[in-house]
């Protein structure tokens, strides 16, 4: 029987929209409800989390828990209480940031542990993250030194335009002798975490801490940087719409896209 369901959100769990349809929130409450955790395992801060959390019946409440920015945090619901962080060093930030701020056509997202900053702000990207209830602040400039003092989780560079994406990605991990940890999402992300940091290792380290076995575990996705996370658990599942690659590492593709492809798999091998 599996005892933990974690799941990517974006495109996976949720539409285009940044919304959850009834049918998944029906089928995460019935699975809730047989004493299943279900934690959302997502790019995004946990604070962004939180209205997912209510429709869920998951918020505030203590023994359930988010992993954020890409296995970067694993945080109790009730309080936001941190319990883990594999952060990136300032000098791996930095130097994302200074490669990353060269391309005028790409806007930068910085998260510390509570916060994002953007740098050149793209409107596609601030209208994508206003339904996912996405707080920011713009950097006024490329000053990277108002973050020495802070957890810096993870930086990100954003274009809709894969051909422009790319060379940005290949450029850091080139610079970094690809010794970071580096994924694409929606189709218009490129992420870089510290070197060993993914959705994966936090699954299992969370588990682990709640005496779940891989075995015991369901994890649901569909792009690049779920792929460490599927590669790691008993039972990974893709939705309709993921990638190939995705696809490739599944045990299960679901009929349905991010609308109900998750209330699919739940009713398939949890209730």
């Amino acid at each position: 029987m599996y005892k933990l369901i974690v799941s990517d959100l974006d495109e996976t769990l949720l539409g285009s929209d940044g919304k959850i349809s009834q049918e998944n929130i029906e089928a995460i409450k019935a699975a809730s409800k047989k004493g299943v955790k279900f934690v959302p395992n997502t790019g995004r801060g946990f604070a962004s989390v939180q209205v997912l959390l209510q429709k869920l019946g998951l918020y505030q409440e203590a023994n359930e828990f988010v992993i954020s920015y890409n296995g970067g945090a694993i945080v109790e619901n009730q309080d936001n209480r941190v319990l883990q962080t594999n952060e990136m060093t300032y000098e791996e930030a930095k130097g994302v940031f200074e490669i990353t701020s060269q391309y005028l056509h790409n806007d930068t997202h910085v998260y510390t542990l509570n916060q994002l900053y953007i740098y050149n702000p793209r409107e596609e990207d601030l209208a994508y993250l206003k339904p996912r209830h996405v707080n920011y602040h713009i950097m006024e400039n490329d000053d990277f030194s108002i973050f020495k003092d802070d957890k810096i989780m993870k930086v990100i560079t954003m274009n809709p335009d894969q051909e422009v994406l790319r060379p940005v990605h290949d450029k850091v991990m080139d610079t970094f002798d690809n010794q970071l940890n580096a994924s694409y999402s929606s189709g218009m992300y490129a992420e870089f975490n510290h070197l060993g940091t993914d959705k994966g290792t936090a699954t299992l380290e969370l588990a682990d801490s709640l005496g779940i076995k891989k075995d015991e575990i369901l994890a649901l996705g569909d792009n690049s940087n779920d792929l460490p996370m599927l590669r790691k658990v008993g039972m990974p599942v893709v939705v309709a719409n993921g990638t190939t690659e995705a696809k490739s590492l599944a045990k299960y593709v679901t009929k349905n896209n991010y609308q109900t492809g998750v209330a699919e798999a739940i009713e398939k091998f949890v209730l």
